[in-house]
């Protein structure tokens, strides 16, 4: 399949998750909600099967599916980024072959995680996915999640050796990690962030967006807030910044998606329903995201 020639990391895409029924089964007409409770809050795209879309609990034919269903839903209103990564390099670029990628833009990896490779490992794991990737690559470096950092010379190595590799959500935490990115990439290489708490200061620094997951309870604060803060319009865009970070620690506060679930859930849009082995966030934390949303 041909690649795609261009994709703009830019401005908010949002990390969707993918609703259960009660009975652990995907909700498909939660889904559809959700996408279109997105879309009319104007975030800029949506990626489907990353770590708070509980891909690692979903079979293959249910990430196909989902996938399908999310196309026909957005229907071309929003970009696709499609969450295709693992621990297995092989793997990894057989499972291209799993989906159409008619009406995706392009593609998250996040970096191996269990296997803990070094520096070296990581550079030749994401330049073997580059050689066959059918859309861009936007790199993910989540520590926290895989046990090892991807450093700024790592992942500028890889920027600059393949030019399908477009930007890096970083969610590191280490915002001079970042700048030391954003400070020495190659043009056609862009970072955005992947902690939504300090997109504010990483736009600030040169970023040019976020991957976020507290804008699906916030879209159109959120959106409107990095879009102020790309226009250099830093006194708006703390007001939306300030207003958002309390509901953003809460979700977090007892694991994601368990969180963000509790949050929509409270906004009436899906379930909380997660996959073992995650559980629901513990009553004081739902407690305080549902006062929390009440009162907004």
């Amino acid at each position: 399949m041909a690649k795609a020639k261009t994709f703009d990391a830019s401005g908010t895409g949002v990390a969707i998750v993918t609703p259960f029924t009660k009975t652990g089964a995907v909700d498909f007409e939660g889904l559809e909600k959700l996408i279109k409770y997105l879309i009319d809050g104007n975030v800029d795209y949506l990626v489907v099967h990353g770590t708070t879309g509980e891909s690692a609990t979903l079979t293959k034919k249910e990430k196909v599916d989902v996938l399908e269903f999310v196309k026909k839903i957005a229907k071309g209103k929003k970009h696709i980024v499609l969450g295709v990564g693992g621990n297995n390099t092989q793997e990894v670029i057989e499972t291209f072959s799993q989906y159409d990628f008619n009406g995706v833009s392009a593609i998250l990896s996040v970096s191996p995680y269990y296997n803990k490779p070094n520096q070296e490992g990581i550079y030749l794991h994401f330049s073997a996915i580059a050689k066959k990737a059918p859309r861009p690559i936007i790199l993910y470096n989540v520590p926290g999640r895989t046990g090892m950092n991807m450093t700024s010379d790592t992942t500028l190595r890889i920027a600059n050796a393949h030019k399908n590799v477009i930007a890096i959500k970083e969610a590191s935490g280490n915002v001079e990690q970042c700048m030391r990115i954003i400070a020495n990439k190659p043009s056609h290489f862009e970072l955005v962030s992947g902690d939504d708490n300090i997109t504010l200061p990483l736009i600030a620094s040169g970023a040019k967006g976020v991957i976020s997951v507290a804008a699906m309870a916030y879209p159109k604060e959120f959106s409107d807030m990095v879009r102020l803060c790309l226009k250099g319009n830093f006194e708006k865009a703390l007001k939306l910044h300030y207003k958002i970070m309390p509901i953003t620690d809460l979700i977090f506060a007892d694991g994601n998606p368990g969180g963000i679930k509790a949050a929509l859930k409270v906004k009436g849009i899906i379930g909380d329903t997660v996959r073992l082995p995650l559980a629901n966030v513990n009553n004081a934390v739902f407690k305080a995201i549902e006062k929390i949303l009440k009162t907004k």
